[in-house]
């Protein structure tokens, strides 16, 4: 599709381009999905589920340290004081069919990507184009990097810390299946797209709506949207929110600087045009 032909799209052709888009991820999705479904067994069983056993890597390693610093800690537990449980007819189903979706959208993010780019990238000029090549890699590297953080991270800090959250020795916890894979999803999912920030500050550098100059001036109030947002995603004791906070707080400062370079790229070639 060349430049020419961009132009001369009305926008219900814009459209109907935007729909077969999305009719390719859907139809990818599914099919990741649908594999994922016919092996959920392994899914549920080495993925979902892992956390809740404390040989975890995780929580071997958050043991350790504790023992090397002299610290008690939940962490070394023999087993997680939960119990999951099912308490609706349709409960596992559904968890199967929402876990394979999740899943099918996760391991589908890169064509996801490419897909959303090749309906963007006809509208750029060939420069742009050349120097976003890297764009669905890089897109991609930073999802996965944060699905990755989501669950060895943020998933063991939150389970742990609220299994064994008490208020009475009266009460167990026997958790629905619906609320443990809900929090496993939530982090993995959570993290994959904060991750993105990124790339969500070269877009919108690119257009103007975001300066270096802009980032650094309101720096102070980001880190309060970032302690919020941990707060929100991790259980509400420090460590684990200092310990989502601090790759947060690294990609806004990476963010500035992708900023940057895309302003003083903007300034170069209107140099060389001038």
């Amino acid at each position: 599709m060349t430049k020419k032909n961009i132009n001369e799209m009305s926008f219900l052709d814009h459209l109907e381009d935007l729909r077969w888009h999305l009719i390719r991820i859907c139809l990818a999705v599914v099919i990741v999905a649908t594999l994922a479904f016919i092996f959920s067994r392994f899914v549920f069983d080495q993925i979902i589920f892992a956390p809740l056993d404390m040989s975890f890597p995780t929580y071997n390693m958050l043991c350790q340290t504790a023992k090397f610093i002299g610290v008690d800690t939940t962490f070394c537990a023999e087993e997680m004081p939960m119990i999951l449980q099912n308490r609706t007819m349709a409960g596992q189903f559904s968890a199967d069919i929402w876990t394979a979706i999740l899943g099918g959208f996760i391991i589908s993010f890169p064509y996801v990507i490419y897909q959303l780019w090749k309906f963007i990238s006809p509208g750029l000029h060939q420069n742009e184009r050349k120097h976003s090549r890297g764009f669905i890699v890089i897109s991609s590297m930073l999802f996965f990097i944060g699905v990755l953080f989501g669950y060895y991270i943020v998933t063991p800090l939150s389970l742990n810390f609220l299994a064994n959250y008490s208020i009475s020795t009266k009460v167990d916890n026997q958790i629905d299946i619906s609320s443990y894979i809900a929090l496993v999803r939530s982090s993995a999912l959570a993290s994959g797209l904060i991750f993105e920030l990124p790339i969500i500050i070269y877009f919108l550098t690119k257009i103007g709506l975001v300066t270096p100059q802009i980032l650094r001036k309101y720096r102070k109030y980001a880190l309060v949207i970032v302690l919020i947002l941990s707060a929100v995603i991790t259980p509400p004791d420090i460590a684990s929110q200092v310990i989502v906070a601090i790759p947060i707080l690294i990609l806004y400062q990476v963010s500035i600087y992708i900023s940057k370079v895309v302003i003083r790229n903007q300034k170069k070639k209107e140099k060389q045009l001038a």
